[in-house]
């Protein structure tokens, strides 16, 4: 028998076993009003809701709809109530700037935007066929008691598209089918042991790879989401020990801040022997994983991916073998990336370029065949890092494309570069990323000007005005030539490693 493999299926479970209980506690402090709290019978009627909705304008299966939002309840639901009903959902990224945004609503062929109230003026240029803002047009967008026309189930129909930034100026719109997102959701529960005992607290942005996988996993054990709309050190706390929140996930960035915050806060730590933690987007360093285990007593989980992955790869967490050593031996073992997550096939070719082949791996990416085609050839997903897979662990050493990972965020360097080679003064650039202990890595502009004087301030601000801020340099630093070979080519890796002498991990791409 075989039975497609829908995002439907987990909140059809999630309706059938739980009906009554509470699925959604949105943000309290948000501009629009929160959406519920939910029950598990409720988020599946607001589901069909906004597909009936999308009936109504006109939206037909495959049809695309954007939503540009920080986390809230509205988003979640839409993971649902678009991709449920067959067309694609299309999450944002609320930080990007206006012309970012434009491109991917342009890009996507997006018929429907959803905006959040705090975005609706600074993306007020940015439109499609229809748009509307959250919280304002629910009549609309979630119209009570509708129903939607029945969509035939399809588990290789794409059921999100994420844009993601990498070797191109422009980003790359991922193509995520049913079958993807299924698959990672449910071995990403298996590996971190996820139950209806759970309460997840949404410390991760849902844009971000469809918040890991989180908002269908969650849902299908009938945990509870508790809905998070800026990351703060000592919010997470409180609300930790609010909600009885037993599970988060997010950037080394994140655990940094409530770290920060533990050390002021008054009381015993919440949540001590309770939370799991899973931390991906650049490996933290030790020091950083033994205070995570000791000072918070949660318990530290680490994952690589990308979004192209839906995006889990490989899963890091501790084993019995382990539980003789050290905190600190185990902080070591875990800072590692991992070993493969269950249908997961790992191989490094010649290069050192980490391959990967499995059912999480993207479809295409959006309307680019070419990117597409060397992305998948050979039928491996080609992840552009370099690393070392010894023993069953992977081990990430080299990032191959011009990515910068800062604060879990991919940043192409070659689009800074862009921006910041269209400065009237500016004659050579190069951005790197080099080290910071909060960040993992820093944006970091290398230029040769024209023999005008500009300051790093000057430069910051004309990025500003195209990109978004987490993409524009941290530090910029004026140099008289930059190192090319005699063919030309700028040589980075010169330029990266005098930041990296001495570092706990040498990222070199």
């Amino acid at each position: 028998m075989f039975v497609p493999l829908t995002v439907n299926d987990f909140l059809k479970r999630a309706e059938t076993v739980y009906a009554d209980r509470i699925a959604v506690i949105d943000e309290p402090d948000q501009p629009a009003a929160p959406f519920g709290p939910l029950t598990y019978g409720e988020l599946a009627a607001a589901a069909r809701a906004q597909a009936a909705a999308l009936d109504d304008l006109g939206v037909p299966v495959g049809g695309r709809v954007a939503i540009a939002s920080q986390n809230s309840a509205r988003l979640m639901t839409s993971f649902f109530g678009v991709s449920g009903s067959g067309r694609v959902l299309v999450p944002i990224n609320f930080r990007l700037a206006e012309p970012e945004v434009r491109y991917i609503v342009e890009h996507s062929g997006a018929q429907v935007l959803l905006v959040d109230p705090e975005l609706d003026g600074p993306l007020s240029t940015v439109t499609a066929k229809h748009r509307f803002v959250l919280g304002e047009s629910d009549d609309i967008i979630f119209p009570t008691g509708r129903v939607g026309n029945e969509w035939t189930p399809d588990e290789n129909a794409t059921a999100t598209i994420n844009y993601t930034s990498g070797t191109t100026a422009r980003p790359k719109g991922v193509q995520l089918t049913h079958r993807n997102v299924w698959m990672n959701a449910v071995t990403f529960a298996l590996h971190v042991t996820m139950s209806d005992r759970d309460v997840l607290l949404h410390t991760l942005p849902m844009f971000h790879a469809n918040g890991w996988g989180t908002p269908y996993a969650i849902t299908g054990v009938g945990g509870r989401h508790i809905v998070l709309r800026k990351v703060d050190g000592a919010e997470i706390l409180r609300r930790v020990e609010e909600h009885g929140v037993t599970f988060m996930c997010g950037a080394p960035a994140v655990w940094s801040s409530v770290l920060d915050a533990a050390a002021t806060w008054d009381g015993p730590i919440p949540g001590r022997d309770r939370v799991r933690i899973v931390v991906a987007g650049a490996p933290p360093p030790t020091r950083t994983i033994e205070r995570i285990e000791t000072e918070l007593g949660w318990e530290f989980i680490q994952i690589y991916g990308l979004t192209e992955t839906a995006p889990m790869l490989t899963v890091n967490r501790t084993r019995s073998e382990w539980d003789d050593l050290s905190t600190g031996e185990r902080a070591k073992m875990l800072g590692r990336a991992g070993v493969p997550a269950l249908g997961v096939d790992l191989d490094v070719d010649p290069s050192g370029e980490i391959l990967a082949r499995g059912n999480v791996v993207l479809e295409s990416y959006w309307d680019q065949p070419d990117q597409s085609a060397e992305a998948l050839a050979g039928g491996w997903f080609h992840t552009g890092d370099g690393g070392t897979y010894d023993d069953g662990y992977l081990t990430i050493s080299d990032r191959k494309k011009d990515v910068i990972v800062t604060g879990g965020e991919n940043v192409s360097s070659i689009e800074v570069e862009d921006v910041i080679s269209s400065h009237p003064n500016v004659r050579e650039v190069a951005v790197v990323g080099t080290p910071d202990e909060r960040w993992g890595e820093a944006v970091t502009a290398l230029i040769v000007t024209d023999g005008t004087v500009l300051t790093a301030d000057d430069i910051i601000a004309h990025c500003r005005a195209s990109l978004a801020g987490y993409k524009c340099p941290k530090r910029v630093e004026f140099r008289d030539a930059l190192p090319r070979t005699s063919t030309g080519k700028l040589q980075k890796f010169l330029l990266r490693q005098d930041f990296w002498v001495g570092q706990e991990r040498s990222i070199k791409g």
